[in-house]
């Protein structure tokens, strides 16, 4: 009787060599760059898009990003003073927390954040993130952008999506073929944690409010050794 394909043993030591293998290289990468470039970034991401950070990239193809495990990228900095690879770097591991990463380049400060000041990129928001503004839909008929615009520029939403609507709890109906609401409709107030429904809603009618940005939080430099912590911007 031949052997179910189903029934694997997994060696968990393989597993195990594979994972330590990957961690080697990423320690191995980040000390070689330090070597390397002349400033080594500590940046952080705001609403993560694996495309937009290709983009980013590809801008600098001529550096080094690396996007990973904090822990190891902060062991390679080095964590204390007696471990650090090269002198401060220890002080740039406390930055490593969150969804950050480190870029290696020497191109000039300034106009890495000339570059990354001037970086958004609009995408829908996904489930589990905080709703930036309020989204309602105006009573009557149901057009395509929701009261986004002016009635005489909009649409009215295809038919076909009315049993969609329904199913999301948007208590829709179809009147002489187009799709009416009683009732104003509020999908979800800002700061509300938004849901998968409600993310859906919000693409349904092209309510973009997720800001993918990067923000440079610090950097070391090899000439000086020294850290220079970066403030945000205050918003106006």
């Amino acid at each position: 009787m031949p052997k179910s394909k189903r029934a694997r043993v997994v060696h968990l030591t393989q597993v195990d060599k594979k994972g330590k293998e990957l961690t080697l290289k990423l320690f191995a990468n980040v000390r070689e760059c330090l070597d390397q470039y002349q400033y080594c970034f500590v940046f952080s991401v705001e609403n993560m898009r694996n495309t937009y950070l290709k983009d980013v990239r590809s801008e600098f193809s001529d550096s080094r990003i690396f996007f990973g495990k904090t822990k190891v990228m902060a062991k390679a900095l080095g964590t204390t003073v007696e471990d650090e690879y090269q002198p401060n770097t220890a002080q740039l591991s406390k930055y490593l927390l969150g969804n950050v990463g480190l870029l290696f380049t020497s191109r000039e400060p300034a106009s890495i954040q000339e570059y990354f000041s001037g970086l958004a990129k609009t995408d829908f928001a996904r489930a589990g993130t905080q709703a930036t503004r309020a989204f309602k839909i105006p009573a009557g008929i149901v057009y395509s952008m929701g009261g986004e615009i002016a009635a005489e520029q909009d649409v009215p939403m295809a038919h076909s999506l009315e049993p969609e609507l329904r199913k999301l709890n948007v208590p829709t109906t179809l009147t002489k073929g187009k799709i009416t609401l009683e009732n104003e409709y509020t999908v979800c107030k800002e700061g509300d944690t938004l849901d998968s429904r409600q993310t859906r809603l919000l693409k349904l009618f092209g309510v973009a409010t997720a800001d993918f940005t990067v923000q440079l939080v610090a950097y070391w430099s090899a000439a000086t050794n020294e850290i220079t912590e970066i403030e945000t911007p205050e918003e106006d």
